[in-house]
């Protein structure tokens, strides 16, 4: 299957929207937890979380594209922006 990169970006101000579903998106990307190969929130240089970034593992870009529909953090208006494009790992 290929890799796909979701990359988000949250909006201005969204610190407190963040941690309050922070737990139930975890648990939504826990569960497909054998499809990540890396996850994990992008910091502003003052180590503050500014949006994520996900490489998964999706038989499609539909597939791909449901998943992050379904992330509690996009169903709360998190993200001022997101992207979703094939990645093809080289290195390591």
């Amino acid at each position: 299957m290929p890799w796909f990169a979701i990359h988000c970006i949250d909006k201005p101000e969204s610190a407190d929207l963040r941690a309050e579903t922070r737990s139930a998106h975890l648990a939504h990307v826990n569960a497909y937890k054998d499809q990540v190969l890396v996850a994990g929130p992008l910091l502003r240089p003052d180590g503050r979380a500014m949006g994520s970034l996900l490489i998964m593992d999706f038989e499609d870009r539909d597939a791909a594209l449901s998943f992050s529909n379904a992330d509690p953090y996009q169903i709360a208006g998190l993200f001022e922006s997101r992207s979703i494009t094939n990645w093809h790992k080289v290195l390591p």
